[in-house]
């Protein structure tokens, strides 16, 4: 069960989509906020506001309204990915000058002799970046996670840069959207560089400063503005994220709800201000459905811009429809991503959902479905996980960790109390029971652990031995192999060793309760040069020392 480490993406549906051709009146923002809050097991607070024309409301409501003190006032929150918009504008401002354009390879802002990864020749450009279709992973291979209640405060600039060399393109860029923080994290200290500034100084003077944002930031709060404390659901206080401030263009941007305002009334072109022009740019369509990290839904011919965005303790939303002059700005002090996100929510606001969508409520699981659910369960990519039944409760185990207890709520979902983490049960074709696990921006989907499959034995000792070595995965974090008494072992930096298992493929080993599978790479000359550690979605590359 591995710390939420992602930023969320957008996740929005435009079900049940009104026509905007009618203009009908916007729903009440007060009523829909008591009515998506009542008795939401989240405990979350939300800021809000709508705009409608010259019509500006706002307002504040939580699941206990004793706790609305904490989101009033200058009160700065975390925007989280809504930051990625500002870094667009940021680069369309140089576009618009003529400094830049969209079909420039990412690696011509980069320092010389940085290895950018191509495929077949084809370089990853700009317009890929703000699309995320530049086929870099979601994050840096040598990001190194000190607190994973604050990911991405120990990265720096020499570890994200190095693991651009350890990326392998499968696909030429352009070609799919994968979400990657990795690739907006260069985008965003590429420009602080280019401008000879920090990331925040840069922000301040093209964008907070011309759209009168005057308490947005990124580390130096301006003097009488407040941090909101962060919250996962159920009301536990976490840590804010940090950020290194030229990396910061990735989600790290916190703001009042009146910055917020401003900044969308200037998409909606009600603030004049020299960034007019390059706000306009990034909302032009780069490729179907994306602007300039903008997402686009185009029901009844008219176009919308949304962006979701989310941190480990807080969620936010800004969506607009600039021919009608619409928009709306939420902000929660509480992660909701694994509760659905406030997308719905905002589109309601916006008159294109019917519904604000309904609060999570506590209730009881039926009884047959703890005892469909109860037993050994693998999870892609990860380990195993035991699940039983204790009276109403479901509980959860993983190797090595303390059994937890799951809490569940009216829309049929398991989750963990103090973790950002959801057990979402899925029928399966048998009708029996499986479940997809939901933390971190990342879903995993589980099967029913059955009879073990015969252990494939290990090759000879001397091959084995042919493994052996130390292979820095990042600075500081390394595995060594060792072959001792004809099997196999690994062992990472500061952790225990675990033992090694063949699988069917050649060069191929394993650590199925960790959820483990490392590859090992050979050279033209047959020897072992590398290998390639996969866990829970993610690959490592090292070469062998």
């Amino acid at each position: 069960m591995r710390a939420s480490r992602r930023l969320a993406p957008l996740v929005v549906a435009l079900m049940g989509a009104l026509p905007l051709a009618q203009a009908a009146a916007l729903p009440s923002l007060e009523n829909a906020l008591d009515q998506r809050l009542d008795g939401d097991r989240s405990g979350a607070c939300v800021a809000a506001a709508v705009i409608d024309g010259e019509r500006l409301e706002r307002a504040y409501r939580c699941v206990d309204p004793a706790a609305q003190s904490r989101i009033e006032g200058r009160v700065a929150f975390e925007i989280g990915s809504v930051t990625k918009t500002m870094t667009a504008a940021l680069l369309a401002t140089l576009i618009e000058r003529g400094e830049l354009s969209l079909d420039d390879p990412l690696a011509s802002l980069l320092p010389a002799g940085t290895r950018v990864p191509e495929f077949e020749g084809q370089p990853i450009l700009l317009r890929h970046v703000v699309t995320h279709t530049s086929g870099l992973p979601a994050l840096p291979s040598r990001m190194r996670i000190a607190d994973p209640a604050n990911p991405y405060a120990a990265l720096d600039e020499d570890a994200l840069l190095a693991s651009l060399a350890d990326v392998r393109l499968a696909q030429a860029p352009g070609t799919q959207v994968t979400y990657s923080n990795f690739a907006s994290m260069v985008l965003s200290w590429a420009l602080a560089k280019r401008a000879g500034t920090d990331f925040e100084s840069l922000l301040a003077r093209e964008l907070f400063q011309p759209l009168g944002m005057r308490d947005a930031y990124v580390a130096q709060a301006p003097e009488g503005v407040t941090a909101v404390k962060g919250h996962l659901p159920g009301g536990q206080p976490t840590s804010a994220w940090t950020f290194p401030v030229d990396m910061a263009g990735v989600g790290g941007v916190r703001a009042t709800l009146d910055d917020m305002v401003r900044y969308t009334q200037a998409q909606l072109g009600q603030v004049d201000a020299p960034v007019a022009a390059a706000l306009v740019r990034t909302q032009q369509p780069v490729r179907e459905g994306i602007a300039m990290n903008w997402m686009l839904a185009t029901p009844e011919g008219h176009t919308v811009h949304v962006h979701e965005g989310g941190t480990g303790g807080f969620s936010s939303l800004v969506a607009f429809d600039r021919g009608q002059g619409r928009a709306v700005v939420l902000l929660s002090d509480t992660a909701v991503h694994t509760m659905g996100g406030l997308g719905r929510l905002g589109l309601h606001l916006l008159g294109l959902e019917a519904s604000p969508g309904e609060p999570r409520r506590p209730a009881t699981p039926p009884g047959e479905l703890l005892d469909a659910l109860a037993g050994d369960c693998q999870l892609e990519g990860a380990g195993m996980l035991t699940l039983s039944r204790r009276g109403d409760e479901l509980m959860v185990q993983a190797a090595g960790q303390p059994e937890l207890a799951f809490g569940y709520d009216d829309a049929g979902e398991f989750h963990l109390r103090g973790v950002d983490a959801v057990l979402r049960p899925q029928r399966a074709a048998d009708g029996g029971y499986g479940f997809v696990w939901v933390q971190g921006g990342g879903e995993l989907r589980a099967r029913r652990a059955g009879p073990e499959a015969p252990a494939q034995p290990l090759p000879p000792a001397e091959v084995l031995r042919g493994y052996a070595g130390s292979y820095p995965l990042m600075p500081g974090f390394e595995l060594d192999v060792r072959e001792r008494e004809g099997g196999l072992y690994a062992q990472a930096t500061g952790q225990g060793e675990f033992a090694l298992a063949a699988t069917a493929s050649a060069d191929v080993f394993a650590a199925p309760a960790f959820g483990i599978e490392i590859r090992f790479q050979r050279d033209a000359d047959g020897g072992v040069a590398g290998l390639e550690l996969h866990q829970g979605g993610n690959v490592m590359r090292a070469g062998r020392r």
